[in-house]
């Protein structure tokens, strides 16, 4: 009876040891499986805490519009009430700061890149020079005079293209000396005649 007893109670301590070893894994293996959706769910979280950047609606704009837009969101704040003359006097001293602003920062710029390098002196123009032409004689018919026809190309400032005009002077030959198809230099002089505003230098080149 005590070996049966005995065998009983070896059996049932076994088959507790068993279950707890069984039950041990899925105690622990619980947690595991918990935590994994966690972790995933982190991510997902923070990225939708993180607000998506706003992409600013001015910043194609010119400066000038983009800062007069700002400027009109600012909120507006009552002044003190002003005559017309106190105006225009705030207006003046408001202009005169502003001007000793820039000059103090065009000084300030100009201070920071130092002296100019040295180079070819910048020509010296009298405001009243006469006027230096050059073109070619197409007429000496008349008797001291000639007709000079006067060529200019310019580049046109909107398209671009080389625009190509003539003009005629009369000008004043005292000695015949140029003639048709000749390169002349005149320079500009009293009124002569009716038409003629101009008189003969020099003959640059005669004509061939």
């Amino acid at each position: 009876m005590m070996a049966d007893e005995e065998k009983k109670d070896q059996t049932t301590e076994e088959e507790a040891v068993t279950e707890a070893v069984e039950e041990t894994p899925a105690v622990e293996e619980a947690p595991a499986a918990e935590e994994a959706p966690a972790a995933d769910e982190a991510p997902a979280a923070a990225a939708e805490a993180t607000p998506e950047p706003v992409a600013d609606p001015d910043a194609d704009l010119p400066w000038k519009e983009r800062r007069r837009r700002q400027n009109s969101r600012k909120p507006h704040i009552a002044g003190p009430a002003l005559s017309p003359e106190e105006r225009e006097a705030a207006r003046l001293r408001s202009r005169a700061a502003k001007a000793d602003r820039r000059r103090r920062e065009r000084a300030g710029a100009k201070a920071e890149k130092g002296a100019p390098a040295e180079g070819t002196p910048v020509a010296v123009k009298d405001a009243n020079a006469p006027k230096v032409r050059q073109g070619i004689v197409v007429s000496n018919k008349a008797d001291k005079t000639i007709t000079v026809r006067i060529d200019t190309a310019r580049r046109h400032r909107s398209y671009e293209k080389i625009v190509r005009r003539s003009r005629t002077l009369h000008a004043h030959d005292e000695r015949n000396q140029a003639g048709e198809g000749d390169v002349v230099r005149i320079i500009e002089t009293r009124p002569l005649s009716k038409l003629k505003r101009w008189m003969l230098v020099e003959v640059v080149e005669k004509a061939r």
